[in-house]
């Protein structure tokens, strides 16, 4: 299972990419939301690390190894969360994925409808099957960063604590929030809360009160 790559990239097409690592090129197919900020995660070394899903494409008489390539793991979660809704198999989620992680994450999660049906392949049958299916469980998604990373979030999942407080702030971190920040968010969602028992319903709770603090006052 090729989980991990690290290359330079040799050629770039619509689809993905082919990524040479060591002399030995790989095909990687990368989300389109994804492919347009790829540039952004090219070390200063000329080499991109591509966090990916691999699996099996069964065709007639064969089945054919796929590798999707993802910025970090969190964008990896997604996808493999993604994918659990009915009728949406890693190349349907793979074509679907032209709006920014967050976005769609969102989009879930406050139950937008025509967003989801703006993805490609997605009807409208299936946008309220991902929303029935993931809603409420995306939030930390939608707190994805979209910018490029600053090298500091590299040894976040090194340095965490095995504490609820910790492994939120870690996955922050991957998020591209500076650790001060990232502090103060989830100690302000564990006052709001106390009654939080994973890290995922922490983030979930961050992600409420961020929205909360979008709104208008009237």
């Amino acid at each position: 299972m090729i989980c991990r790559l690290r290359g330079v990239i040799r050629e770039q097409t619509e689809n993905g990419v082919v990524l040479d690592v060591h002399g030995v090129s790989y095909q990687v197919w990368v989300p389109p939301s994804i492919l347009q900020g790829l540039v952004n995660h090219i070390n200063p070394d000329g080499e991109v690390e591509l966090v990916t899903f691999h699996y099996q494409q069964l065709e007639v008489g064969r089945g054919v190894p796929i590798l999707i390539g993802f910025a970090n793991a969190i964008e990896r979660e997604f996808f493999e969360r993604f994918i659990t809704v009915s009728g949406i198999g890693p190349k349907a989620a793979l074509r679907a994925l032209t709006q920014p992680i967050p976005v769609i994450a969102q989009a879930i999660d406050e139950g937008d409808a025509a967003l989801l049906k703006s993805l490609p392949g997605i009807g409208e049958q299936r946008a309220k099957e991902i929303v029935a299916k993931l809603q409420g469980k995306v939030g930390k998604f939608a707190l994805i960063q979209a910018r490029a990373p600053t090298g500091s979030g590299s040894s976040a999942a090194g340095d965490a604590q095995t504490t609820l407080e910790e492994e939120a702030v870690a996955v922050l971190l991957q998020l591209e929030y500076k650790k001060p920040e990232a502090r103060d968010m989830v100690k302000a969602a564990l006052r709001r809360n106390p009654n939080l028992k994973t890290a995922e319903e922490v983030l979930n709770e961050v992600y409420r009160q961020r929205l909360h603090e979008q709104q208008p006052v009237s």
